[in-house]
């Protein structure tokens, strides 16, 4: 059986699963199946890539009924091959067992599941040189007790370099046992009233991420970062092809029954976040056009929300990650929680909630998430807007013909307009309210302009302003068109208004049902943001800030 015969059968193979498990909670941006007890395969397919390359890889799937699937995505199933694998989702303190079977070719020999931060008993298989192993057909359990809250990575223990190059690698979450009461109550709360109000469910995993008052969160991400050689893949694929076509894998023990693929010097020309590339991952998650990389890297937020960003590192090369728009408040490595050697327990209030004490969390904010292989971090990112000097929600003090004018802002203690969580400037930065950006679009903040503009000496490509600030519902209407103060809407330009073309006509505006900023998330190795040598690419995604009357949906 020559290549191209195996790769169409992969590729017209169906895809075993099963039904989800309609549980109303089980709604999360982190989709994954919930144990405690697992069945995984590994099997081989191939990867669709931007560039319309579909690549030969390696990757665990599901075997068998999983116990629950998050988020519930009416008809979709948990594949038998998908790179990331399946993100194992369990609770602290749980009897955690996962059964591998070996489905990949017969020449790629045994492979295995290591599970770094526990302490694991294998059974079944055979003795290899890390952990036990499953023979081509086989099965071995793995079993261990989740003792450890926080993002975990799991991946192959046998012969690394190319078993893991090839995308047999996953997640696993582990929840804490208990979530401390600040957590569910004061903002936290509130917020929660807040997506309710417009339509929202409660797409958390949990509400906190360890068992620490200041460790609560409002959304959650995974990201899974790696790298691709598409030479090792195609060596690997033809190699098989080759024992498929000669039969040297019929006969047990046979030597010739193996693969000689050359993992060094070691190229890649795909960075991959979840298994997909820009724009790829921008795509639902279970998009039908990658039937092995169901999990996309697309987060959302509302202003104000704490938002839980997991990150593992599961390739061979160190990626500097920056997130637009704030630093990231790094909580974790590798499921231990960084506090403070100070003895004095630190108060963790939310407005109007519950007070509680505990250790101070001594994490830093990174500039860049630096992203190590086979390390994990959780961290919080937050935006509001606080301090931009204009109004992003585009209020006009007196102007009645604005939807917007009659909004209020009442600072709390903090500053925020936390009081009325149904109000679409929910978590508002009060200082700046009733601001418009319209009197002054340029120019330095001391003299009344919207920010702080380096000198345009230096300037690349010449001053620009590239599109709408707001975060209003009428954000479209106002990138349109000449806008004026007293006058937002320019039907009529009385002489004494004044007025600022805030984007230019051929600009694309945003989508009728999204208002909101998109902050580019991308590696700082310029070379990790293309795709095979093309730019965009790789290792970029867009943080989408929405106003609240937007919809966040993480059930797809």
């Amino acid at each position: 059986m020559h290549n191209a015969t195996i790769k169409k059968e992969l590729l017209l193979a169906p895809l075993v699963g099963v039904a989800l498990l309609l549980t109303p909670m089980a709604y999360a941006a982190a989709p994954g199946i919930t144990g405690p007890a697992f069945n995984l395969t590994a099997q081989q397919a191939y990867l669709n890539q931007p560039d319309g390359e579909a690549v030969y890889s390696w990757g665990y799937g599901c075997s068998g009924t999983p116990a629950g699937f998050a988020p519930t995505i009416t008809g979709q199933i948990c594949p038998t091959m998908q790179v990331p694998g399946p993100t194992l989702i369990v609770t602290e303190g749980a009897s955690v067992t996962v059964q591998l079977t070996n489905n990949l070719p017969t020449a790629a020999g045994n492979t295995s599941i290591l599970f770094p931060g526990f302490n694991v008993t294998a059974t079944g298989g055979v003795t290899g040189l890390l952990t036990q192993e499953a023979a081509p057909g086989g099965t071995v359990t793995y079993t261990f007790t989740a003792s450890a809250p926080g993002t975990h990575p799991y991946y192959s223990g046998t012969q690394g370099d190319l078993q893991i190059e090839m995308g047999l690698y996953g997640a696993v979450i582990v929840l804490p046992a208990s979530v401390p009461a600040n957590c569910n109550t004061g903002y936290h709360a509130q917020n929660l009233i807040a997506e309710g109000a417009h339509g929202e469910a409660d797409f958390r995993l949990a509400h906190a991420a360890y068992d620490h008052p200041g460790s609560c969160y409002d959304r959650e991400y995974l990201f899974q970062w790696a790298e691709m050689d598409s030479r090792i893949h195609h060596q690997a694929e033809a190699q098989v092809a080759a024992t498929v076509a000669s039969g040297v894998c019929a006969t047990a023990g046979n030597p010739a029954c193996s693969l000689t693929v050359q993992t060094e010097p070691y190229h890649p020309a795909y960075f991959l976040i979840n298994g997909r590339s820009m724009p790829d991952l921008m795509d639902p998650n279970f998009a039908s056009e990658y039937p092995h990389q169901p999990y996309n890297a697309n987060p959302h937020m509302h202003p104000g929300e704490l938002t839980l960003v997991r990150t593992i590192g599961q390739g061979r090369w160190q990626h500097p990650f920056h997130e637009h728009a704030n630093h990231v408040r790094i909580l974790s490595r590798d499921g231990n929680l960084i506090l403070s050697s100070s003895t004095t327990p630190i108060s963790y209030n939310t407005p109007g909630g519950t007070a509680a004490s505990g250790p101070g969390l001594a994490g830093v904010l990174m500039f860049n998430t630096d992203t190590t292989p086979g390390e994990s971090f959780d961290g919080i990112f937050y935006f509001t807007g606080r301090g931009l000097n204009w109004d992003p929600y585009g209020h006009h003090p007196g102007d009645t013909a604005d939807p917007l004018a009659s909004l209020t802002c009442t600072p709390d203690a903090n500053g925020y307009n936390s009081s009325v969580p149904t109000a679409i400037n929910f978590m508002e930065w009060c200082q700046d309210h009733n601001k418009p950006v319209q009197v002054a679009p340029f120019g330095d903040v001391p003299g009344g302009g919207p920010v702080t503009l380096p000198d345009p000496n230096v300037f690349t490509n010449g001053q620009w302003y590239g599109g709408t600030p707001y975060l209003g519902p009428d954000a479209s209407l106002r990138a349109s068109m000449k806008t004026c103060v007293g006058n937002p809407y320019g039907t009529a330009n009385p002489a004494n208004a004044t007025c600022t073309t805030l984007n230019p006509a051929n600009t694309q505006l945003n989508p009728a049902n999204e208002r909101g900023w998109a902050f580019m998330w991308h590696s700082h190795n310029e070379r990790e943001i293309t795709t095979n040598n093309v730019f965009p690419g790789g290792m970029l995604m867009m943080m989408l800030v929405d106003s609240r009357e937007f919809q966040i949906d993480e059930s797809n």
